[in-house]
């Protein structure tokens, strides 16, 4: 699995329909370590710019993480 830094982060309040049960819920963008970036959920505790994460599983082809 993968990890990194937190680059930035939001909560999102309003989705779309699809979504609409699960807000509100966090998104982030995450330096991962090795190089790149990628866009994922956050569970559990919520995150701020430079929190350690790690990714814990993928669903439907997008990465959830945690707190490392």
């Amino acid at each position: 699995m993968r990890s990194g830094v937190v680059y930035t982060e939001t909560v999102i309040h309003s989705a779309a329909p699809a979504f609409t049960a699960e807000v509100p819920f966090q998104t982030a963008i995450v330096d991962l370590e090795g190089g790149g970036r990628i866009t994922g959920r956050i569970l559990g505790d919520r995150v701020v710019i430079g929190d350690h994460v790690a990714e814990i599983e993928v669903r439907n082809g997008v990465p959830f993480f945690q707190k490392a």
